[in-house]
């Protein structure tokens, strides 16, 4: 079993990109989806996008401490803090994740939040990544797929995901659907989710500019199947989120607003925000309405983060192989990619030499299987219809934690 390990650094810090002209490539992809465009490795992070999904389960406390809510109110609060969070280590990475290979897989079991995770890439054109999430006391399942079509704005990436997600908390028959994760910037996105008692969940993510005074902003509510609004949410998917009652949230917002009107009346220079723009290590940048209950705080990063990718403590340890993997993981594992381990060690030339030929080996590899006719077949998910939306998905057939590898493909 391969259970999260408590590394807090990598083998080698990132190498420089001030040697690199960002802007003269960048500045020829502005409205071109990013998944097209061939990009030096220096603007890669050692991750395969697979383990890049995997950080949406690095706040599962808060699923665990839905299971075990009587309230339906304050499960669905505990589930909206879990969809912000979920996004919050996509804060500051500029780093692109290595694409997967088809057929590689990446798995995680973390005993101590009781959860174990499996990915396959199952698709190459278009590029597809399935996953499934189970709680090992069987309270919740987590699972879907992503297509992680990106285009780059200039100041913004805009992630245009093809599919959905779904949640299911097993123990009270909640289901709720959430959007993948986004990259740099989130541009305006609306997240519902629902359970099966009629309470809802919406929350919106606010757009801006790069410095804008509402960067990173959410707000929210949740109302029962009556529409009654039984508490706001709001903070930054970069900091924490919070809940109140509708009235103390209303009454706050009417005093910021005859404020701001009072500094705009005084021609007092409009500041851009800029707390908001760094990562938060002790001081918040959210105003706290009076009354409210905290529901999530972002855990602050390593020190050393900045010369390592940016990566959180969770990101850290994805990539580690510890003693006794090599015997237990799938060998279609991102941890066993030579191209990704050569670049997390600092050796750059070596990485670059190690992604070509794996990238020329997969091509090969497909025109193989054009001349035999031959369909590449997944080995962990197969496309049927997801039993809590009725819709067409690659759905989880299980025996991947049996450990029978046999016939797995030699895509490393």
């Amino acid at each position: 079993m391969c259970s999260f390990s408590p590394r807090t650094s990598l083998p080698a810090p990132m190498c420089p990109r001030n040697t690199i002209s960002v802007w003269s490539i960048l500045k020829k992809c502005i409205g071109l989806e990013l998944s097209k465009i061939t990009m030096p490795i220096a603007f890669n992070e050692p991750l395969s996008f697979l383990q890049r999904i995997t950080e949406y389960m690095e706040h599962t406390y808060l699923i665990n401490q839905a299971c075990s809510l009587p309230d339906s109110v304050a499960r669905m609060q505990a589930v909206a803090a879990f969809a912000v969070s979920a996004v919050a280590s996509q804060w500051d990475r500029t780093g692109k994740p290595f694409n997967p290979l088809l057929g590689e897989t990446y798995e995680l079991t973390r005993e101590e939040q009781g959860y174990r995770f499996i990915s396959e890439q199952v698709s190459h054109h278009p590029p597809i990544s399935a996953f499934h999430a189970e709680s090992l006391s069987g309270d919740f399942v987590f699972h879907g797929s992503i297509y992680p079509k990106l285009k780059f704005w200039g100041k913004s990436v805009e992630a245009e995901p093809k599919r959905s997600v779904s949640f299911l908390l097993l123990m009270i028959q909640a289901v709720s659907f959430l959007l993948p994760g986004y990259y740099f910037v989130l541009l305006t996105r609306l997240h519902h989710f629902s359970f099966s008692t009629g309470d809802k969940c919406v929350l919106n993510f606010k757009p801006c500019g790069m410095f804008g005074k509402e960067l990173h902003k959410v707000e929210g509510y949740i109302q029962d199947k009556s529409k009654k609004k039984h508490c706001m949410i709001y903070g930054k998917w970069t900091e924490c989120m919070w809940s109140v009652d509708p009235q103390s949230y209303e009454t706050h917002k009417k005093s910021e607003r005859k404020r701001d009107h009072k500094k705009s009346k005084s021609e007092e220079p409009e500041g851009t925000d800029d707390d908001a723009d760094d990562m938060p290590d002790v001081q918040e940048t959210v105003s706290v309405v009076p009354g409210s209950n905290l529901l999530w705080r972002i855990d602050p990063r390593p020190p050393h983060s900045a010369t390592m990718y940016n990566f959180t403590n969770f990101a850290m340890a994805l990539n580690e192989l510890e003693a006794g993997m090599d015997v237990i993981l799938a060998p279609t594992d991102c941890r066993f990619r030579p191209d990704i381990r050569a670049m997390e060690n600092g050796k750059m030339d070596d990485a670059c030499r190690e992604k070509e030929r794996l990238e020329e080996k997969q091509r090969a590899a497909r025109k193989e299987r054009n001349k035999t006719e031959e369909e590449w077949s997944t080995r962990w998910f197969q496309m049927g219809t997801n039993p809590y939306t009725g819709a067409q998905d690659w759905i989880y057939s299980g025996g991947y934690f049996n450990r029978n590898y046999h016939d797995l493909p030699d895509i490393y």
